[in-house]
């Protein structure tokens, strides 16, 4: 066979392939998109997925399309935008499984028919010219795609298809392991590389050699299988009696008919006629070898046993046709299989209905309903229905069948009758004319569902104020057990456990906050560590004064004055005092003096300024424009202004003058210096311009060819006599119209709409409307919901929001929430820089509280924290009376709310905090719905407020109440939250696409507009955030004009003529803006008035014809750099989205200038740094020796002026050397004017013994640097300070840097494609393009970004805030312990209560609510099993360990079963007795326990087969120890039982009208059930167990019980109660994918503990180095939580476990520091 040539190919693919799967990201596959991107499902890989599934059982087709339809409305309802695509040629491989053959094509027919989604079927295979068309045009961002097939030729196949879409840049998704939440789906995510790409394209033509091949081997297996069956009848003949039936049945049945209906007749009358020609052959055959005839006869099945079985079959369909699914749901199941005589013909009849299916084409004029191609057949219905015949129905059971079936399937008998004309198939009845038995014999043949009960249903009752308060609704209508009922009485009696007391001692437990490492010891006195404190509060306020030029302001407390309304306009100087009127004099004095400095300053510069802007125009303008911007007096700045009008207006004259005959084209650049001064005259100093001033600026206007606009300024001009004649009009004009010229060559310079009127409240700038509502929030105590873009000032209110806090009092707190750890040590060096106070002793104004360290958390008046620390704080029982102190919470990047990770826990602090807040964002997309359910969470802090107010006031006496009403008012608050949004972005932002053209990169414009299509605009209109810049706007006007020569609005809308526009001589950005909406509501209005192909034509013509090199684009990578560093667009931000792919980058720069430096060095210049280091050496020698001599003599040495000439010899040497190895100018990215000597050399010391920091040092001094998670702080901040002080101007980095860290720059360039750059982060990251005060217009430039993807984050809105699922049942411990241990009852229990009731998930939505409530009952009642609570609700045995190891739900539930069962004390044995030393072999072994628990990460299944040499690392985690592995399935099944029970309870919410349902065509199984019938009333009795699970689930045959198998998969639950199996605390020991194949666990952790290298961790278990390192540095900070947890616990100080995991913690974070 060809197949045998193309082994070695085709192991290379696979090895390819298998090799990329385990550095698989296994990640959410669509991110943060309103809709994904386009992707593709190989429709194969669909089938297999769903086959494969365990509950499914073969024969069950209505069972397996649930299974479909359950997968695809999971990818439609989170946004999923997909086709699915079926090969024709991968249907060869299912020759061999004639099962699944009409089951693939019913499944193609359902979803063509019964659904909108998107199926392809045109294509023959992967490696087809119209597949990579299609590809290229629709080109999907990835492909889920099977990694296993039925046998190795289907492997194959996908094997190719994996290959061919990495060749075409598509990613692959396995489809297999995937998991899925309430709102994301992740999957293992394999993406195509360059090396991949490179090996199909040197491999192409053996790929499709072996390709054909593989399909001529599949050929050939499918002519076998059809001979053994059908004999000398061939594929054409089958298909020619199938057509043959059809057009038979259609004369029978004129009027139409059902799929169902059609396929039973035709496919039993066809397979009975292929049987009978089958016996036929077989005659013959056996005729001419007259040997083991009888052998062969008895082997082989009478016709008339076949015609048994057909009608059988016909009865099970008509059953299909008349029975609801309620009725069928309750069928009782064989397990007997089918004898082996029978199978033969049960492949032919498969095939059969193969051939009908693919010709069900011919009933295109018949009325044929396509409806029911779910549900064709049900084999587990046949076999009940052939085990009554056979068992039953002889033993004497006579059942009727009712009337109504018994007509139908009479009806459907005669009609196979009337088909088979070649012989006759006998009556309708008796229904069994034979004796032989179809199914085999078997002791047990019904399934008895009642083998194992579910625990008995009720609740332990419980007696807690919260409960009843939040639950008391549902749970009165819930069955509660009686006291003495056992599961009541076995109840772990555990003493009470005080989480702040230990069992025996009476030491308080420490909580999160004081474990967490303590940057100083806040009561030290010691001088080392003063001087420490000292240095590192010197570096932060050197970090914040990089952030911006603030001089720090001293904070004085002020008694707190009634407001005043800065919005009122001020009364005129009525009732001005004597004071007053003295400041008034001397403020008018000082500014008088300062004028005349400054008129001083400017007669002093302005010559050599004249003088610079006639030797070079454009240099000379920035020294004036410099000049400017440091000169305060109006009088002075208009002069100036004059001054560079008239240097502009003679060098534009001699530009003109200078042009030859043939030159046409002008340098506009003068032009727009002259306008721009025009500009500035007219806008700031109307009132200061004399006469001739006025008549200055109507003469360039007139120069400037703008002659309406001179005379509308100064009508006199052409009477002074100046007249400009036509011909030399001609020779000065700019040649095109004055609105025109500034918004083509002047957009960026547009005068913005500022307010001119200060703010008192505001010192630095003068604040816009929006930035004054902001002041007003915070003066008035409100809440704010602030949505502007970046860079707007929004962050300014947060600033005005601590000062205000830190003058009121020096008690009050305000909390700043940044969501990472880089955005917290910002913001934290921010305000150090910013305020200083006098604070008492002991207390201070910033303080840090990350996971990682903290510093002066509770005792200052500003933390700066991340969501999971403050959580902590508010959470904590005894932390109560500092969380009081709190006035305002500021939650900056509040969008995060919708983020993958963590997000639930914004919520918590969102409706846990009382006082007013700030959120912060500048992307969201629903701030309305957010803003309600946060007002609605006010509301019931209002409410809540009133009534504690009451009862405090009823409670204290009076001599209390005046302390009480003086703390009161000081935080008297406003309970309304204000929505501001603000969407103007300061400077426009122009987007460019990078492409390669003759091995050069090249730029082309991308305008925003073709991004959209017409059908976007009609049903979205245009993005609310899509603006254009005013060259854009021109653009877009332009090409309307030249796409539509007769539109009727051309005039009207022309620039010159627009209305906005008429006689203004000064443009502002706001009239651009006017144009721009007009613009696009006429583009609209063209689509909706019957226009929309001139319109489609517009945005066709706005497209980019940019050319994509396939070439490696990533090597092209420092050209890219390069070109823009000469285009003058440096500093720039590079986002990349792989940890790998941000460093490699940045030193594949550093690589390319090295070496371009190396190439240009003279070949003498080494030499030459040789001989001077020799030198050096020698010179260094002499001055050391002759030291060494006069010391000895101890005389005056006489030789001083010898030793002062070494001494100069030597450093003169040392320059020279310098000066040698310098790095040229041209060779570096580094501005060295940026920063001293002194400061750079303090930076870079900061980072000496960091991980990354030689890297980091070596690439900065080339200005280049990169920036991720996995840094140290302090490399974060080496790369943050150089890059805001202008020395690096290139930074490669990864998304976490666009949340919020302000590191401005001119370009942002997206240069890697990933899932993760999605329409959120898109707006983050091009947002920091545009430095304010420093560039007017910000680029945005893709790299190696295909087209539909740029288009697709151009024209997506950002994601809807939708909520998580928000709660754990850790969670509700911790919200327990805080009920019952708060040092303020009352208050802790509102904030519980707030918690519970306030979900954003559940916001309007009831049926949520309640289901909310019942998964809080379920894990209140698993924690009262636990022994965690007891029935009132109070925290008991090992609470507290586990609310500290909150992280790691269900782990941290394990990890104290473990603990309770004494397991860590068997393992935990010393070497000897009486040791405190733990042997390797210990040690090794409680990292497995805990590797198993913690940290736990899978590889994709197959990747365990591959037969792959290991260096350093075993890479397979091993299964847990015996005695642990029985724990935790003894733990599993006690959850599992649990969780089954509350499924139970929780199924009376469900809506059984949808239940019936298939989920996503909605074809509906709902009917009245059949009562007539005897036989359907015996076969379908069992109603009991089966409540919980979807009824399509129990059709193949399973039951409630089947929930006691851990890790239920999601389909079996019923859908619309929405409970996820996710919210089950189990922990699997093993865990399979869906092809049932197991997920082994990676031992990284392990690996690491018993090697110790990084890089063994990057060989072997195919991890990223910075992924590795940040997981075991969790891993590490969990021993190290448990090692402390247990010694608090513990008060025996020999305890083994304490003293193990205390020996573990030591050598685990030792190892790790190494590294």
């Amino acid at each position: 066979m060809g197949l045998e040539e193309d082994t070695v190919l085709l192991k290379e693919i696979a090895e390819l392939i298998m090799n990329a799967m385990p550095k698989a990201d296994y990640a959410s596959i669509f991110n943060d998109f309103v809709e994904s991107e386009f992707f593709l499902v190989d429709g194969d890989s669909l089938l297999l997925m769903c086959v494969s599934e365990k509950s499914l059982k073969q024969g069950q087709e209505l069972h397996f399309f649930y299974l479909v339809e359950r997968y695809l409305v999971d990818l439609v309802s989170k946004g999923g935008q997909f086709a699915i695509v079926f090969f024709k040629d991968a249907e060869y491989a299912y020759f061999n499984f004639p099962e699944l053959l009409p089951l693939r094509t019913a499944l193609i027919l359902h979803l063509q028919n019964n659904t909108t989604i998107d199926v392809q079927t045109e294509f023959s295979g992967c490696l087809s010219q119209e597949w990579k068309i299609f590809l290229e045009e629709s080109y999907p961002y990835f492909l889920i795609v099977a990694d296993e097939g039925l046998n190795h030729l289907q492997t194959h196949l996908f094997n190719f298809f994996i290959i061919q879409s990495w060749a075409m840049k598509v990613n692959a998704v396995l489809s297999s392991g995937q998991t899925s939440n309430l709102l994301r789906l992740y999957g293992y995510f394999m993406p195509s590389k360059i090396k991949k790409q490179i090996f199909f394209k040197e491999n192409e033509k053996k790929i499709e050699s072996a390709y054909k091949n593989l399909i001529k081997q599949l050929e050939e297996c499918s002519v076998l299988a059809l001979e053994s069956l059908f004999g000398n009848l061939k594929w054409k003949n089958m298909m020619e009696e199938a057509c043959e039936t059809i057009s038979l049945l259609k004369q029978l049945w004129p009027e139409g008919s059902d799929i169902r209906r059609v396929l039973c007749v035709t496919s039993c009358s066809l397979s009975l006629r292929m049987y009978h020609h089958f016996l036929e052959n077989r005659e013959r055959i056996t005729s001419d070898q007259k040997t083991n005839i009888q052998q062969e006869k008895r082997n082989c099945l009478t016709l008339q046993e076949m015609e048994d079985l057909c009608k059988l079959h016909c009865l099970s369909v008509v059953f299909l046709l008349h029975l609801p699914l309620s009725q069928r749901a309750r069928a009782r199941f064989i397990i007997s299989h089918w004898t082996e005589d029978i199978q033969a013909f049960l492949k032919m009849k498969k095939w059969c209905e193969y051939f009908i299916l693919n010709n069900i084409n011919i009933f295109e004029f018949w009325n044929l309903n396509l409806i029911h191609l779910s549900d064709l057949s049900d084999e587990l219905l046949l076999k009940n229905i052939a085990f009554y015949y056979e068992n039953e129905n002889v033993q004497g059971l006579h059942l009727n069948l009712g009337n109504v079936i018994m007509k139908d399937y009479e009806h459907l008998w005669n009609t196979v009758s009337k088909l088979v004309t070649e012989f006759d198939v006998g009556k309708p009845f008796p229904l069994r004319t034979t004796k032989l038995n179809f199914l085999k014999k078997n002791a047990l043949p019904i399934e008895d569902s009642s083998k194992e009960e579910i625990p008995r249903l009720g609740f332990i009752p419980m007696s807690s104020e919260v409960v009843d308060k939040f639950a008391g609704d549902v749970l009165k209508d819930l069955p509660f057990l009686t006291s003495d009922d056992p599961i009541v009485t076995s109840l772990v009696k555990h003493k009470e456990f005080d989480e702040l007391v230990h069992w025996h001692s009476h030491r308080p437990l420490s909580d999160d906050y004081d474990r967490t490492k303590c940057h100083f010891d806040e009561k030290s006195r010691d001088r080392y560590f003063l001087k420490s404190l000292q240095k590192y509060y010197r570096f932060q306020r050197f970090y914040g004064n990089s952030l911006e030029s603030v001089s720090s302001k001293l904070i004085v407390t002020q008694a707190i004055k009634p407001k005043k309304n800065f919005n009122e306009p001020k009364s005129k100087k009525a009732n001005e005092t004597k004071a007053e009127i003295i400041t008034r004099e001397n403020k008018k004095r000082l500014f008088a003096k300062e004028e005349e400095k400054e008129e001083k300053k400017w007669s002093v510069l302005s010559l050599s300024i004249e003088e610079e802007m006639k030797e070079n125009l454009n240099s000379g303008i920035n020294n004036l424009e410099d000049f400017l911007k440091s000169c305060k007096s109006n009088s002075v700045k208009c002069r100036v202004e004059i001054v560079g009008l008239t240097a502009c207006l003679k060098a534009w004259k001699e530009h003109c003058r200078g042009q030859g005959k043939g030159e046409t084209t002008k340098d506009l650049s003068i032009a727009v210096q002259m306008m721009k001064r025009i500009h500035s005259l007219m806008e700031k100093y109307p009132e200061l311009l004399q006469e001739a001033d006025w008549r200055l600026i109507a003469r360039c206007l007139k120069y400037l060819g703008f002659d309406e606009l001179a005379s509308s300024l100064y009508p006199t001009e052409d009477a002074a006599g100046d007249i400009i004649k036509e011909k030399k009009k001609n020779k000065y004009s700019i040649g095109i119209g004055p609105v025109r010229f500034q918004l083509q060559y002047m957009g960026h310079y547009l005068i913005r709409d500022e307010r001119k009127d200060p703010d008192p409240r505001v010192e630095d700038f003068i604040p816009d409307t929006w930035q004054r509502e902001l002041l007003d929030v915070v003066d008035n105590n409100e809440s704010a919901v602030i949505v502007a873009p970046t860079s707007s000032g929004k962050t300014y209110a947060s600033y005005y929001c601590m000062e205000k806090v830190l003058k009121e009092s020096n008690e009050g707190v305000v909390v700043y929430v940044a969501p990472t750890k880089a955005l917290v040590n910002q913001v934290a060096a921010t305000v150090y820089n910013r305020y200083t106070k006098n604070m008492p002793s002991g207390e201070t104004i910033c303080g840090v509280f990350t996971r990682d360290y903290r510093h002066d958390a509770l005792n200052c008046q500003v933390l700066i924290t991340v969501p999971a620390c403050l959580e902590i704080l508010l959470l904590a029982p005894h932390r109560q009376a500092w969380v009081k102190r709190i006035r305002y919470v500021i939650f900056d990047e509040v969008h995060c709310l919708g983020g993958e990770i963590g997000a639930e826990i914004w919520e918590h602090l969102l409706v846990m905090i009382r006082c007013p807040f700030l959120a912060l964002s500048a992307t969201i997309s629903n701030p309305e719905h957010l803003t309600e359910w946060l007002q609605s969470v006010k509301q019931y802090w209002k409410q809540t407020d009133n009534v504690i107010e009451k009862n405090t006031a009823s409670k204290r006496n009076a001599s209390c109440r005046a302390n009480f009403h003086k703390d009161y008012v000081q935080r008297k608050q406003s309970y309304k939250v204000r929505l501001v949004i603000y969407g103007e972005r300061y400077n426009d932002l122009e987007k460019y696409i990078c492409s390669v053209k003759c091995g050069n990169i090249s730029f082309d414009h991308f305008h925003p507009c073709a991004a959209l299509t017409t059908d976007h605009i009609e049903r979205y209109g245009f993005p609310s955030d899509l603006s254009l810049s005013p060259r854009e706007t021109i653009q877009l006007y332009d090409t309307m004009f030249q796409s539509w020569r007769s539109w009727p609005r051309a005039q009207e809308l022309c620039p010159e003529k627009f209305i906005q526009f008429q006689n203004k001589i000064v443009i502002k950005k706001l009239d651009a803006r006017k144009y721009e909406e007009s613009l696009k509501a006429e583009l609209r209005s063209w689509i909706k008035n019957g226009n929309a192909e001139e319109a489609k034509r517009v945005l066709w013509n706005l497209r980019p014809n940019s050319v994509f090199s396939s070439l490696n684009m990533e090597s092209m990578f420092p050209l890219l750099v390069e070109k823009l560093r000469k285009m003058e667009k440096l500093p720039a931000l590079f986002f990349l989205f792989k940890l790998s792919a941000v460093e490699c980058s940045a030193l594949d720069m550093s690589t390319f200038l090295e070496e371009k430096q190396e190439r240009a060095r003279p070949l003498t210049a080494d030499k030459e740094a040789h001989v001077v280091a020799n030198k050096i050496r020698k010179v260094k020698k002499s001055i050391e020796k002759q030291k060494t001599i006069d010391e000895k003599s101890q005389k005056k040495p006489r030789k001083m002026d010898q030793s002062f000439i070494q001494e100069a010899e030597h450093n003169n040497l040392l320059r020279i050397l310098e000066k040698n190895l310098e790095i040229p100018q041209e060779y570096t990215y580094a501005d060295r004017k940026a920063l001293d000597t002194e400061t750079l050399q303090m930076i870079f010391d900061r980072v000496k013994f960091s991980r990354k920091g030689a890297e980091l040092k070596a690439l900065a001094e080339r200005g280049i640097g990169y920036h991720h998670r996995s840094l140290e702080a302090k490399e974060k901040q080496l790369v943050e300070i150089l890059f805001r002080k202008g020395f690096i101007r290139v930074v490669t980095a990864t998304g976490t840097l666009a949340l919020g860290i302000n590191m401005p720059c001119k370009s942002v360039v997206f240069a890697q494609n990933s899932i993760y750059l999605d329409a959120l982060s898109y707006r983050q990251m091009s947002g920091r393009a545009g430095r304010r005060g420093q560039d007017l217009l910000g680029n945005v430039y893709f790299f190696n970004i295909p087209l539909p993807k740029i288009e697709k984050l151009i024209k997506s809105n950002v994601p809807e805030l939708r909520g998580q699922f928000p709660f754990s049942i850790t969670l509700v411990l911790r919200l327990m312990l805080l009920a019952s241990k708060g040092n303020d009852p009352e208050d802790a229990k509102a904030k519980v209560l707030s918690v519970l009731k306030h979900s954003l998930l559940s916001f309007k939505q009831p049926r949520t609510m309640e289901m909310l409530k019942l998964y809080f009952l379920f894990s209140l009642q698993f924690l009262v099993k636990e022994g965690y609570l007891n029935q009132e609700g109070n925290p008991m045995g090992f609470a507290g360990l586990v609310s500290h190891l909150h992280y790691h739900e269900p782990s941290n539930l394990v990890f104290v079963s473990f603990l309770v069962k004494g397991l860590f004390r068997n393992l935990c044995q010393p070497t000897q007795k009486g040791s405190k030393h733990f042997s390797q072999d210990v040690m090794e072994k409680l990292v497995l326990v805990l590797a198993n628990l913690f940290g736990r990460r899978y590889l994709p299944a197959k990747f365990k087969d591959a037969a792959i040499k290991f260096n350093q690392s075993k890479v397979f985690l091993e299964d847990l120890p015996k005695d642990f592995n029985d724990a935790l399935h003894e733990y599993n099944m006690q959850v599992t039982k649990d969780f089954a029970s509350f499924l139970l309870i929780v199924s009376k919410l469900a809506d059984m009208k949808q239940e019936y349902e298939l989920p996503l065509s909605n074809i509906n199984f709902t009917g009245k059930e059949c009562e007539d019938s005897q036989l359907v009333s015996h076969l379908m009795s069992c109603k009991e167990g089966r409540v919980a699970i979807s009824p399509f689930v129990c059709l193949s045959g399973n039951c409630d019980r089947d929930l006691l198998q851990s890790k239920t998969p999601n389909h079996v639950i019923l859908r619309t109660i929405g409970i996820h199996h996710t919210q089950c605390p189990v922990l699997l020991s093993q865990a399979f994918d869906g092809q049932g194949r197991r997920m082994p666990l990676n031992a990284y952790a392990l690996d690491f503990y018993k090697h110790g290298s990084l890089i063994g961790l990057v060989q072997d278990n195919r991890m990223n180095e910075g992924d590795a390192y940040q997981l075991l540095k969790d891993f590490s900070l969990t021993i190290q939580s448990i090692s402390v947890s247990l010694r608090e616990l513990c008060d025996n100080e020999e305890d083994n476990v304490v003293l193990a995991f205390e020996q573990l913690s030591e050598t685990f974070s030792e190892k790790l520091n190494k590294v």
